[in-house]
Order: structure tokens, then sequence, then C-alpha cells
């Protein structure tokens, strides 16, 4: 166990997750100014912790491997991979959530078939994969350096 923690690499992928979860409170509390500390363990919202992870781990790979390494071009990929999936498909999932509940509140006022909600913060808008994937890079590329 002692030797995963004190590999470079996780360390360079666990801070930018890190701030980027912390971050999502701070900005939910800055807007509706109401603390949701369940958003430390959730997808969605600003800033996109999965991008800010894929980003983190490849931009880590490139400088201990080089970017010539088929481990950077695995890790490319998988980036690439998820932050389209955070910005389309579960960004979708999330519109759709969204139009279900509205149309569940509002077809079934005072009469509910359903008690259950659908989860709508899932995805993510494009400005939240490129902030999370900035801080990433920004977080990686620091840590490497140290």
């Amino acid at each position: 166990m002692n030797e995963f923690l004190s590999n470079r690499v996780i360390q360079a992928i666990f801070i930018p997750w890190a701030i980027a979860q912390v971050l999502k409170v701070a900005i939910e509390y800055i807007r509706k100014r109401k603390l949701n500390l369940r958003l430390l363990a959730s997808a969605g919202g600003m800033p996109s912790s999965h991008s800010a992870t894929v980003c983190a781990l490849t931009t880590a790979i490139a400088i201990q491997e080089g970017m010539s390494s088929s481990l950077f071009a695995i890790s490319f990929v998988l980036a690439i991979i998820v932050m389209y999936d955070a910005a389309g498909v579960r960004r979708a999932a999330s519109i759709q959530a969204r139009i279900l509940n509205q149309i569940i509140d509002e077809l079934f006022q005072g009469h509910p078939i359903s008690e259950t909600r659908l989860r709508e913060l899932l995805g993510h808008t494009p400005v939240e994969v490129v902030v999370g994937g900035v801080l990433g890079i920004v977080g990686a590329w620091w840590w490497m350096s140290k």
C-alpha cells in the first residue's frame, strides 16, 4: 500500500480531483448560499472532476514516461473518451432527467405516481469539462515538477 501511495502519478491525479470536488462545494455555496457537502462525492457540476482526473493522468504520464510512450497514448485516448462522455452522453442524460422530472411535476401535481426523482446532475457543460481539464493539467504539472 505504501508503494501505491508513494506513486507520483497517483498523487498527481488525486490532487486535482480533490481540488475539483472541493471547488464544486464552494461554487455551489457562492451561487445558492447553501452548503451542500454531498457534492464532494457526486458527479456533474463545475468543474468536472472526471476531466481533471484524466487530464492529470495524461499530463503526469507525459512528464514521467514521455509523449512517445504507449502509456501516454492509452491515457490520452482514455481522456478524450471520458471528456466526450462527460459533455456528451452524460450531459444528454442530465437534460432528459430534468425534462422527465418537470413532466412528472406538471402532469401529476398533487398526485405523484412516484416519490422517486431522476438524478439530474450527471453530466457537464463543455465549459465545466474544459475547466476540469485545465485544472488537471496544471495540477499534475505542478506536482510532477516538484
